[in-house]
């Protein structure tokens, strides 16, 4: 009799124990059914994003190197570029023979508005010589183009006194002094000219002249 009643309470408390497990297991189902699912994470981005991306990598050590300015390059003037055409259309030669000076007349020409005394301080050396253009050799268009591209360089230098060596004109045909009288008639035309005369004897005498253009920088 014990023994029989012994195990019909074994067999009653392991099928209550099942039956409660149950239970708890329904409830705590329940329970997280009814409790609402946390919101997603908020997305990164932004600067916040980009740090979050970089955040293992190392920066490069700075560069081993002198900054050096760099020189802007000098401002050419657009005439200058291509000096002659521009300068075989604005200077021409139509001088007669009358009019012409002969191999050891003196050269001497003041641009109107500039003081007379000028040639006299011309004469004097008063002007340091800051150039030289040689036109031994040349015909009459290479002496004009050499000429206006020898002016302009000097007037992007600012050099202000220079010297023009045309020759006696013993050479020339009837002895005439063909490149002084052009050179003559091409400084009148040329608006950068102050001044002209011929160049004392220690510096060419009859067969060069000095000129005095404007300044570049005024």
């Amino acid at each position: 009799m014990k023994r029989g009643r012994g195990t019909a309470l074994g067999a009653v408390t392991l099928e209550a124990l099942a039956s409660f497990r149950r239970t708890v297991i329904a409830e705590a189902a329940a329970h997280n059914a009814a409790r609402p699912s946390p919101p997603p994470p908020a997305p990164i981005d932004g600067p916040a994003a980009f740090r979050l991306a970089v955040a293992d990598v190392i920066p490069l050590p700075p560069p081993n190197r002198a900054d050096l300015p760099r020189q802007r390059p000098k401002v050419i003037a657009r005439h200058a570029r291509n000096e002659q055409p521009i300068m075989v259309d604005a200077l021409s030669d139509p001088w007669e023979m009358d009019a012409a000076v002969s191999a050891n007349e003196e050269l001497a020409f003041v641009r109107s508005g500039v003081p007379t005394a000028t040639l006299k301080k011309m004469r004097r050396g008063g002007w340091v010589i800051r150039g030289e253009l040689d036109l031994h050799g040349h015909t009459g268009d290479e002496a004009r183009v050499a000429l206006a591209a020898f002016l302009n360089r000097c007037n992007l230098e600012d050099r202000r006194c220079v010297r023009i060596i045309h020759g006696k004109g013993y050479g020339s045909k009837n002895r005439l002094p063909v490149l002084k009288n052009k050179v003559r008639h091409w400084l009148m035309q040329r608006e950068d000219v102050l001044a002209f005369c011929q160049a004392p004897t220690i510096d060419g005498g009859a067969g060069a002249v000095i000129v005095l253009l404007k300044s570049s920088t005024r």
